[in-house]
């Protein structure tokens, strides 16, 4: 079998993971260092032939730079350049958003779905500081835009069947289009049962149900103004997590902003757009369902932020220039309570997130400077103010057992920049680019109270005194490409200061039962982190194709232990037939064996695996209304495998056939 994996690969290595063609999901801007991941569900994709009702997580694993951590069949943490959530910039159209889970149960990213989304920006670095500092990069989901098309009322309706987990999923939107007003309603529903890993093992505690609805609506104040209003809702229920403890009973957010646009092509101002916006979630964790827990836990989090932005496009010259003054204000509340076994004896009560109340300002200027028709320079900069108080006397008392000098509120200064140069020619082109960035420690590793983490079985106590993380990077890519034939590399180097991370302190005892121990958020004096990713691509004909990319990351820190959650080597080829209305698509993709594993941190070695997949689509039309169906087979040969992202090893989904059809009534 491994030789037969061995083969495959080697024919569809001159393959590049990303296609050139119109309607491809993914698409490279080749004169930046970001990555535009286009979400529009109905849309017959030659990119991996996406299900039509696929997850945002499932579009995010596609990037090269993205690995989404799992610790179930719902809600995946995204990870960019080797770095998770803290270290990262995730928003959903410019709005900062805060998880209520200390154990990260729901990312940013669980709490829309891809009837709210019109694409996926994905900066790399420092090139995702737009909207927020970061050291790994920024992820900004993004609504869709105005819709004044004067199209009138349409309707569209999918529906979604997965053999492997019992999985049902639904959608429809409705939208009615004028010259002065728009609104746009839609919704989708999910379910899955647990789900089987490979030869039928069923993994426990794997369901889940949710559904999301959203509005959009619009009015057009002006030739070059208007007004556009957002709410999204969405709820999970009944969500299990395999690798951890606990289960979700309740993941619920509601997501609001009203958005004042103005655009003006005669004018040195091109663009200026004002965003208000609220949003709350509520999250709550328990071991209800679980059988055999040795004492029952309830953990609730709450997180609201209120927030605004002003981003203004100044085309001057040579010169285009992009500022936005943004902020917000956060409150994280979480709590926990114990249950003893023995009734008589009272409940343990204590603040995991002890009413953490953050307050940030700061100011994004950049600028691309057209050197000539080949060369380009741009730079940016953000500067932030960043304060931190603690709001309940109860968690600040709790924490000042381990500080006692500790002040209950703490204020930032935070800085980046970044420099670009771009050669771009008719066949090739490439870029390099130097940032700095800094960011603040997470409520959890600044105010975190007995956090255990199941990765590495300790208990968890923040820290804060940690000063700011600071990074220094330095990335590059080139390419080459002719009518059929297209290569490229891309690499970047971090050199990270004051890397946080939970250190043993063998003073102090774990809270919860069975834990190793505890740990304290502390800092390396530094961290290196390195990848690079080599992407091929070969166009025998106008229908098909073959794509493919390896990739190779590296990471250490200052301790000379190996950083955890560093991706191994990987590779994925793809061979597509495509048409304007079918295309067939069979992809092999796969990981080495994690053997930079880190033992101190918790993770043990995964062994290497290969995936095969095919995938079918087809468009049809009656009169002018548009049918698509989507069908395949993900894991043909059944395989049971773990990736090194699985926490505690849970194991993916085995063979799964899936259809999902969708249709646009005009």
């Amino acid at each position: 079998m491994k030789n037969i994996i061995i083969c495959v690969l080697s024919m569809l290595c001159s393959g590049f993971i990303f296609a050139q063609e119109e309607e491809n999901t993914t698409k490279k801007d080749t004169t930046k260092l970001d990555e535009i991941i286009l979400v529009g569900r109905r849309k017959l994709s030659n990119y991996r032939q996406e299900k039509t009702l696929s997850s945002i997580d499932d579009y995010l694993e596609k990037a090269n730079k993205i690995t989404m951590i799992k610790r179930g069949n719902y809600a995946w943490e995204p990870s960019v350049n080797n770095m998770n959530s803290e270290r990262l910039n995730v928003t959903i159209d410019g709005m900062q958003i805060f998880g209520a889970c200390t154990d990260k149960m729901d990312p940013i990213t669980s709490y829309v779905d891809v009837s709210n989304l019109e694409k996926v920006s994905v900066g790399s670095g420092q090139e995702g500081t737009e909207n927020g500092h970061c050291l790994g990069g920024g992820i900004d989901l993004q609504l869709p835009n105005s819709k004044f098309y004067e199209s009138g009322f349409k309707t569209s309706f999918d529906l979604g069947y997965e053999t492997n987990g019992n999985y049902k999923t639904g959608g429809l939107e409705m939208e009615y289009s004028g010259n002065k007003f728009y609104l746009n309603a839609d919704g989708i529903y999910r379910k899955s049962d647990n789900y089987d890993a490979g030869k039928n093992k069923e993994v426990l505690y794997s369901q889940f149900e949710k559904f999301n609805i959203s509005l959009q609506s619009g009015y057009k104040l002006s030739e070059n103004e208007s007004l556009d209003a957002n709410i999204i809702y969405d709820k999970a229920t009944d969500v299990g997590y395999p690798a951890l403890p606990m289960d979700v009973s309740q993941a619920e957010a509601l997501i609001t902003s009203v958005t004042y646009n103005y655009t003006n092509d005669s004018t040195f101002i091109k663009s200026l757009e004002t965003k208000l916006y609220f949003n709350t979630i509520t999250h709550i964790m328990d071991d209800s369902k679980r059988p055999d827990v040795p004492i029952r836990m309830d953990m609730p989090g709450w997180s609201d932020t209120y927030g605004f932005y002003n981003k203004a496009t100044i085309v001057k010259n040579k010169h285009n220039f992009l500022l936005n003054l943004n902020g917000f204000y956060n409150r994280s509340l979480a709590e926990m309570t114990m249950y003893p076994n023995d009734p008589n004896q009272p409940a343990m009560f204590m603040y995991t997130w002890p009413d953490v109340r953050t307050l940030y300002t700061g100011l994004y200027a950049k600028d691309n400077f057209t050197l000539n028709k080949n060369e380009t320079l741009s730079g940016s900069i953000r500067i932030g103010h960043h304060n931190n108080k603690i709001a309940n006397d109860v968690g600040l008392e709790s924490l000042q057992i381990f500080y006692p000098n500790m002040d209950d509120s703490k204020g930032r200064i935070l800085s980046s920049f970044s420099a670009d140069y771009n050669f771009k020619k008719q066949h090739y082109d490439y870029a390099f680019g130097l940032g700095y960035g800094e960011r603040a420690p997470s409520v959890s590793e600044g105010y975190g109270f007995f956090l255990f983490n199941s990765f590495d079985n300790y208990d968890y106590i923040g820290n804060p005194t940690l000063k700011n993380e600071k990074a220094v990077e330095i990335n590059a890519k080139a390419n080459y490409h002719n009518d059929k034939f297209h290569l490229g590399i891309e690499s970047s180097y971090f050199y990270i200061m004051d890397y946080i991370i939970g250190e043993i302190d063998s003073n102090l005892s774990a809270m919860t039962i069975g834990a190793n121990g505890v740990r304290v958020y502390n800092a390396l004096s530094n961290a290196t982190i390195f990848d690079v990713y080599i992407n091929s691509s070969y166009k025998f004909s106008n229908t098909i194709s073959v794509n493919g990319t390896v990739g190779y990351n590296y990471g250490k820190g200052s301790n000379d232990e190996n950083l955890p959650l560093i991706k191994p080597f990987s590779y994925m080829a793809e061979l597509n037939y495509s048409t304007n209305k079918s295309n067939v698509a069979m992809q092999l993709e796969g990981n080495g064996n994690q053997s930079r594993y880190s033992s101190f941190y918790g993770e043990d070695e995964t062994a290497s695996y290969a995936i095969l997949n095919l995938n079918f689509g087809n468009v049809f039309y009656v009169k002018e209304d548009k049918f698509i169906i989507k069908y395949g087979i993900e894991n043909i040969l059944d395989s049971n495998y773990s990736t090194y992202a699985d926490w505690n090893n849970i194991p993916r989904r085995g063979r799964n056939f899936y259809m999902n059809l969708s249709f646009i009534l005009m």
